[in-house]
Order: C-alpha cells, then structure tokens, then sequence
C-alpha cells in the first residue's frame, strides 16, 4: 500500500472544507478576541481597570466550555456532523456581525457578550470538530489530519494574535477589524458547505438540557472509559495546562527577563506556535502513518528537558537604554538559546498531543466520540483555570520568578505523565517499542495490508531475534498477542513489555505441561474475542539463521479456532546483536535495514505447517 504525505489530504474534498473552516474559525477567535484585549489596554480611559477587564475577557472565553460542551457533545452525536457544522459557522456570522457594530460603536459590553457568544459557538464546533474526523478519514491518515488540525489551529492563532496588533496600529482600526471579522466568518461557512456528508452516530439521542447534570454525566462517561482512553484526555487537559501557563507568562517573561519590547512577545509566541506546528507534522513520519502512542513518552521526555533548560539559561540577559527589539535581541547568544528551548518545547508539544487525539478518537465508539471528546473540552478548560490558579500561587504567594515557575511546572510534568504510564503501561510499552525500531534498526514494512483490519486471525512468522515480537508489534497497525517460549518471555526488561502486551509464555509439553495447557487456553480466548495472535512455529530462535522445522502446535490452534493465518518473514535479522549468531557484534549492522514481509492469507481447511513453513521460507527469500 503506497503511503501519501499527509498533505495529500489538502486536495481531498473530504479533508479540505473542514480543515479551511476549522481554521479560520480559529483565526477569526483570535482576531477579535485579541483586538478586544487591546482595545481595553491602550484604548480606554486610564480611569477603567484595564487588569480586570483582560482577566474579565478570559474568564468569558473559557466559561461556555464549562457550561455548553456537555451540549455541545449530544448535539455531535444526534444529528449529522456536516449540517451541524454549518449551523455553527452561520451562527459565527451573526455573533460577528453583532462584534462588528460593538467595535463600530466601541461600545464594550456589547464587545463582551460577543466574546461569551464566540466562546459559546467554540464550545459547540469542539466536539463536532474532532469527531468528524474518523467518520473522513482512513485509520492510516488519522495521526496525518490530526497533526494538520493542529498545526493549523496554532498558526490560526498566532495569525489572528499578530494579525491584530498590525491592524490596531492603524488609526482606521475600528472599521478593519469590523470587516474582517464578518469577511472571515462568512468564508467560514462558505468553506463549510463544502464539508461531505457526516451522518448521525446516535440519532435516537434525546438531548438534556439541564447543563449540570449532563456535564457530569458527560465527564462520567469520557473518564470511564477504558484507562487509555480515560488517561488521554487527562495527558490531553495537562498539556493544555502547561500551554496556558506558558502562553501567559510569555509577555511578562519577554518584558522582565529578556528587556524585549512588543516585538519580542510576537518572536517568542511565533517560535512556539511554528515549534507546535513542526512536531505535529513531524509525528506522521514518526509514527508510520499510525496512531503511535509510543510518541507520548517521547514528547512529555522533551517538554520536560526543554523547560529545565529554559529555566537555565533565564537570568542575566543583558539590559540597554531602549528595550530590545525582536531584531537586536537575536544579536545575543543567550536569546538563541532560549528561542531554541522554546521551540522545542513546542515541537515535543505536538509528538505528546497529536498521538493523545488520535487516540481518543480510535478507540472510542462512534456513538460516545462526540460526547467523549466534549469531557475533554470540559476538562482542557477546568485544567486551563487550574493553570492560572497555579501561577497566581507560584507567583505571588510562594513568590517565585517566572523561570522559577518554567522549572517547577517542568519537573510537576515528570509526576503527572509518570502517573499515566504508570496507569497505562501500554504508552511506555509502545515507546521502547519505537525506540528500538528507529534506533537500532530501519524497519521497512511489505503486504501488510494483508492483515485484517477486524476478526481474528494468527500471524506466523520466523524466529530470528530476541526482539522479534517488538519489531513485529510496532509494524502491525493493530495490537498483536505473540506466543513466546517462556525463557524469553521472562527476560528482565523485556518481560515488562510482554506482560503488557498480553505476551502468552509456552514451554514444551514434556517441558512444563501447566505453561503448555493455560497458553492454548489463552489462545483461544483472543482468537474468541477477535485478536491477533502471533505465534513462531519453530518453537525456538535460530541458531545459524535458516528456518527450524515448523512444530504442530499452529495446527492445533486452527483446529480448535478456524480463523485466517498469515505467512509472515523477518529479513536481514541475522547477525545483529540480538540474533544468536556466533559472529554478531554490539555496533555489527547497527542502523541496518529490516524488512518484516507478509505473505496470502491462507483459509484455515488449508493450513499445513510444512507449507506454512515453505511460505515464510518463500518470503524471507536469501536474506537472512
């Protein structure tokens, strides 16, 4: 199967509507939003309470989270997605052309009640928004769309953020920005005609409208679901956690520790947002075109030693007679080390939040998607409000510096994710899982679409390497229950994937006969319940890298549970380090290519372990 950029996607009727809506809901937000901030700031009395009316500002973007997502949810579940998009979108014009005539008029509480209506309709575009996504796009292009999602979504914002401080230095500013914001909503909708068909997932659905209740119930639901499922949404919340500290401390740390003016605020918040932007394009090709939760360790790893580092090299920026401009800051050493800290930040934002979306949206039934995805909406705003309680803590009652917070908010990151992997050992299981296959070796996949995307079916395949099953389980798209023979199964380190991966040790009949029974009992339980088994029929590893003759237990398994086998081969495996080749070496054939084939699913009536044998002997060909 050839495998496209995700920008492919940017020319699919299916992708490309909803994507130009989304983002320019999100620049619209913006545009408006941060006009408001700065029309309170430098355009009012210096009688009024600038500091209220800002904090005032957030409080009524982020409450419609609280009080409309649970709706938000049912509304994605009952009716079909596309129409109820479009229902968002006509609605923004309205709110906009309201937000028009209160910036026409600089009439503020008018300005106000737009702001909580913008908040309101985001409340609502937010479940639709992500769920959508499954219902367009095939499993492989998942993590791809998701990753454009995101990217989109932060250089919306940044372009909406910079995009109004260009038009509020204009002295015409009331009358640009009251037509830009009703131009790009009504491109907003034109975009979301153009949005395919999403049908209903629960039509049946009777909505409640008491906003209490169903916000509790909604978050009953999104955190009871299955704990990798449940503990996305958290990693999720957290993520948005420290973003919202960050984003808010960005321009007093520019102005106090870096002695930078306007200018420098933007640089900074353009580096963040390209950072973001480059991780979640970069996770596609990280992940193989699959939803890779193996990416989450990676990135929480990276958010935490780029905040430490930021908070090292903070402290004795040099000051001059005029705050430095973006240009004259970057003629410093020191500011490139903390750009650079920055954007990695960033850019391991986007490896730990694309996989966590993706993820959610996969394994989550198509009739809770919606509702799920609006517990996250729920939570992603009670974690932004906790952010900021923090930071007023950490700031001004423990009196800490900003780099103070950057470090503490860094080191609290290692706790919280250390909390899920601990819950989810599935996310540390498939990260050294990556590890090995973008380290060690360069695995290239052939045929694998032969296995089935649903039912059971058992994979066999030559045993080459102690680490066989880990290289086969990061290529398979689906999760893979291997059979090993216990010895193995029981090495130290190794053992912690397996166990999690729901290994199934085997000895020998006249070896262990208890091992033997309960691993053909368990078996038949994931063969039952519609899994992947893989199993080595050898029996044992290869000692001088040809194939051992294939053992009866395959036939049995069949036998008992008549379901698909797939022929599978491992090449080039033989005289890495963890072969048993006499001859191999620690840095023997390191960063070598490895090739994992898979052969014609063959019906059950037909399987023979001497054929099976002579196709995977077929498939691995000459290279060992």
């Amino acid at each position: 199967m050839t495998q496209q950029s995700q920008f492919a996607l940017l020319g699919k009727k299916r992708f490309l509507p909803f994507f130009i809506t989304q983002l320019l809901g999100a620049f619209n937000d913006n545009i408006f939003k941060q006009a408001l901030i700065l029309t309170i700031l430098f355009k009012l009395s210096a009688e009024a309470d600038k500091s209220l009316l800002v904090n005032l500002c957030a409080l009524l973007f982020i409450l419609p989270f609280f009080l409309f997502s649970a709706l938000g949810g049912q509304f994605g579940e009952k009716f079909a997605k596309d129409a109820l998009i479009r229902q968002i979108k006509l609605a923004e014009v309205c709110i906009m052309v309201l937000g028009a005539v209160g910036v026409l008029l600089g009439n503020l509480p008018l300005m106000l009640a737009v702001l909580f209506a913008m908040g309101t309709q985001s409340a609502l575009f937010g479940p639709v928004k992500y769920s959508i996504l499954p219902q367009h796009l095939r499993e492989e292009e998942l993590v791809g769309g998701n990753a454009l999602v995101e990217m989109g979504t932060f250089l919306a914002i940044l372009a909406g953020t910079i995009g109004a401080g260009i038009i509020m230095a204009n002295s015409a500013y009331a009358s640009i920005v009251a037509s830009s914001v009703v131009v790009v909503a009504v491109a907003g909708y034109l975009a979301s005609r153009g949005i395919p068909r999403a049908a209903a997932a629960m039509p049946e659905l009777r909505l409640d409208w008491n906003i209490l209740r169903q916000s509790w119930l909604i978050m009953k639901l999104g955190l009871g679901q299955r704990p990798a499922v449940s503990r996305s949404l958290i990693g999720n919340s957290w993520f948005w956690f420290l973003g919202a500290i960050y984003l808010t401390q960005i321009p007093a740390y520019a102005k106090d520790w870096l002695h930078g003016d306007e200018g420098v605020v933007t640089l900074i918040l353009t580096v963040f947002s390209l950072g973001i932007g480059l991780g979640s394009m970069l996770c596609e090709r990280m992940s193989g075109h699959k939803v890779e939760i193996g990416l989450v360790p990676f990135g929480s790893i990276g958010l935490t030693v780029f905040g430490m580092l930021l908070w090292w090299h903070s402290g004795g920026f040099p000051e001059a007679a005029q705050p430095h401009d973006w240009l004259s800051l970057l003629g410093h050493g020191q500011a490139w080390w903390i750009l650079g800290s920055i954007l990695g930040i960033g850019l391991f934002g986007g490896f730990y939040i694309v996989p966590l979306y993706a993820l959610i949206q996969s394994r989550t039934v198509e009739h809770e998607r919606a509702r799920v995805i609006a517990a996250n909406n729920i939570l992603n705003a009670l974690f932004m409000v906790i952010s900021a309680i923090v930071s007023i803590l950490f700031l001004s009652v423990a009196e800490l510096s900003i780099p103070q917070l950057f470090l503490t908010i860094s080191l609290m990151n290692i706790a919280v994710n250390s909390y899920i992997f601990k819950i989810v050992p599935e996310f540390s299981m498939r990260f050294m899982i990556w590890l090995l296959s973008h380290s060690m070796y360069r695995v290239e996949h052939r045929g694998l679409e032969a296995i089935p995307d649903e039912g059971a079916a058992v994979l066999v395949c030559n045993h080459v390497s102690f680490v066989d099953a880990l290289l086969i389980g990061g290529a398979v798209r689906r999760p893979v229950r291997f059979v090993m023979y216990y010895k193995i199964y029981n090495l130290p380190v190794l053992n912690f994937i397996f166990r999690t991966a729901g290994t199934v040790p085997i000895a020998g009949r006249n070896e262990d006969l208890l091992i033997y029974d309960a691993a053909f009992k368990k078996i038949a339980e994931y063969l039952r319940n519609g899994e992947v088994v893989c199993i080595f029929p050898e029996g044992k590893l290869t000692t001088d890298g040809e194939l051992n003759e294939f053992k009866n237990g395959i036939e049995r398994i069949i036998v008992e549970n008549p379901v698909p086998v797939i022929p599978m081969a491992l090449q080039g495996l033989w005289g890495s380090f963890f072969s048993r080749d006499p001859h191999k070496g620690l840095f023997k054939r390191l960063w070598s290519r490895i090739t994992l084939v898979a052969g014609t699913p063959v019906a059950p009536d037909l399987v023979r372990r001497e054929s099976l044998q002579a196709q995977v002997a077929e498939l691995r060909g000459e290279r060992r």
